[in-house]
């Protein structure tokens, strides 16, 4: 014969004693039912709070105050920098970028002595940059379009439908689109 094991209900939990035992077994559906209240010593060791050293917290950068200063902390007052790029700097980078990278081969470079660093090329304004990088090459073509901005939704391209019905001779007849 198996024996049917189960856990003691009133093992980890309180009980009432006194008036309130008997008014339980009187009122209660079952009264052999836990009351869910568990018994503190028992039922978490060690309790929560109990330890008797005390919680420090790690030395961080954050925590330093002459390595944490307030202006560097106010989230309030970080505002955008603004920077700026002239039509010189400008110019010079889009000339820069146009022209095929030429890099001299190491042995050629220790031959003639030349340091690594480019040349510095000289201001030009950015409308004549801008004719020069154009003649050169042809910027855009059907194959080789302009960057567009991205869109969060798929651009709508009208279909036409067919038309709702309408009577024959009708001055303005609608027209579905999909």
């Amino acid at each position: 014969m198996a024996s049917k094991k189960a856990a003691e209900s009133t093992l980890y939990h309180l009980s009432p004693k006194g008036f309130w035992k008997k008014f339980r077994e009187v009122a209660a559906v079952n009264p052999e039912i836990s009351s869910g209240l568990p018994i503190a010593g028992v039922n978490r060791y060690p309790q929560p709070a109990s330890r008797p050293e005390l919680y420090s917290t790690p030395a961080t950068m954050a925590s330093d105050p002459a390595q944490n200063p307030y202006w560097k902390r106010d989230v309030r007052r970080a505002y955008p920098q603004l920077s700026v790029v002239t039509q010189q700097d400008l110019s010079t980078l889009l000339l820069e970028h146009s022209a095929a990278p030429s890099v001299a081969a190491p042995a050629e470079a220790q031959a003639e002595g030349a340091s690594g660093v480019p040349a510095t090329q000289k201001t030009v304004d950015l409308s004549e940059a801008i004719v020069s990088i154009t003649a050169a090459q042809k910027v855009y073509s059907e194959s080789k379009l302009p960057p567009k901005f991205p869109t969060a939704y798929k651009r709508w391209v009208p279909e036409q439908q067919p038309d709702a019905p309408h009577p024959e001779h009708s001055y303005w007849p609608m027209s579905l689109y999909r």
